[in-house]
């Protein structure tokens, strides 16, 4: 029979509360908690391993985009250095104009673009000034003074607890 988890956990507490109520001797509880809970701990065992098949399938997909991005920024790159031997061989020979039934191929003026030789000496009105961004807590500041003792309005320390699998 293949049970939950879950179900095994509620069997386990509903054992410990009916047991805490009848007067059984201890061999008999512990004996009767032991088993249940050699049931409970198989399949948690069996379900952190299923949590470690699915984190190695995540590092692998992760892996596998990685090189994909990589594999496509060079795909990239290459066209984009095809793309200017072509442009660079029209100009060369003058040809501007190129059809066939697939595509057209011409040269054409981009709009004119600024260059900035100097940025020092471009005057002030001419400039830019980033937004500065907003203030925002530094946690590490704040857990901090409240662990010395500080009281930190809008603030508290909170505990959370994790499963670790080793």
């Amino acid at each position: 029979m293949n049970t939950s988890l879950y179900v095994l956990a509620d069997e386990y507490l509903q054992a410990a509360e009916k047991m805490a109520d009848l007067e059984l001797d201890d061999k008999t509880i512990s004996d009767t908690l032991e088993g249940l809970a050699g049931t409970l701990e198989v399949k948690a065992t069996n379900v952190a391993m299923f949590i470690r098949n699915l984190e190695a399938g995540a590092g692998a997909i992760k892996e596998a985009e990685s090189k994909m991005a990589a594999r496509r920024k060079f795909i990239e790159n290459r066209a984009d250095r095809i793309r200017d031997y072509l442009k660079i061989n029209m100009l060369r020979t003058g040809i501007t104009k190129i059809e066939c039934p697939y595509f057209k191929l011409s040269i054409r003026d981009n709009p004119p673009s600024v260059v900035i030789d100097a940025p020092e000496l471009v005057p002030k009105d001419y400039l830019r000034q980033p937004e500065p961004p907003p203030p925002a807590p530094d946690k590490k500041l704040i857990a901090q003074a409240i662990k010395d003792g500080f009281d930190v309005p809008g603030a508290h320390l909170e505990r959370g607890q994790r499963l670790e699998i080793k």
